[in-house]
């Protein structure tokens, strides 16, 4: 697929410049439909959904970009989402998203575990244990 992204570039470097939230093995929702799509075809392949709620102004959430689209690559036996909680704001809602970024963890669409905030050992910590959990 993609290539992950080396480098955090803030826009005082490239106004124009702009992080990618999904790229690699991450797949970007973008409608309630295919959120309910992919969580499904988690479920049907025996994966362990990493949904990441953030939203492209947020510092931290392009912080953690990077090493989410690195870990997607790391780990094909689970899958990786992205919502856009300005793009989907009823529906981050409805997961009662309180900050950017929020990483749940799902299984059979169930809610193993959740990391508010862009903490990486934290994160990276999460998904070695989930990935245990999977095999």
């Amino acid at each position: 697929m993609g290539h992950c992204m080396t480098k955090y570039v803030n826009d005082e470097d490239d106004p124009n410049h702009k992080i990618e939230f999904a790229s690699g093995n991450v797949h970007l929702i973008t409608t309630k439909e295919s959120w309910e799509e992919k969580v499904s075809e988690a479920s049907r392949d025996g994966k362990i959904v990493v949904a990441n709620f953030s939203a492209s102004w947020c510092g931290p959430c392009r912080m953690m970009a990077p090493l989410y689209c690195e870990l997607s690559e790391k780990y094909p036996s689970l899958m990786f989402l992205t919502v856009d909680v300005d793009e989907l704001t009823e529906f981050s809602s409805s997961w009662d998203i309180k900050a950017t970024p929020t990483f749940f963890f799902l299984r059979d669409g169930q809610q193993l575990d959740k990391l508010v905030g862009a903490n990486k050992p934290e994160l990276q910590k999460k998904i070695i244990a989930i990935t245990d959990l999977a095999t």
